[in-house]
């Protein structure tokens, strides 16, 4: 079972890919950033970056790290993002 998972702006640079397929169904989200971020280039930096993310989740914002991923499902990681 696995899902789809698209970094954007700083998770893409820290974990240095856009968009991959996982297993991670049965997870919830924040064990599975915590297993990116340990298996990052830089894994403090990877840490800091995941840390401080929102979610999109089958197309629906999330906050909430503690929901279940699903075989089939697809998540959005998004850094807080700055500018005019």
């Amino acid at each position: 079972m696995s899902i789809r998972i698209r970094y954007f702006a700083a998770a893409k640079a820290a974990l240095g890919v856009g968009e991959e397929q996982r297993e991670a169904a049965g997870d919830t989200i924040d064990a599975l950033m915590r297993e990116l971020a340990a298996g990052a280039p830089d894994a403090d930096a990877a840490t800091a970056v995941l840390d401080r993310c929102s979610f999109i989740l089958n197309r629906h914002a999330t906050t909430d790290r503690a929901t279940v991923l699903h075989d089939g499902d697809e998540l959005d990681v998004l850094p807080p993002f700055a500018g005019g």
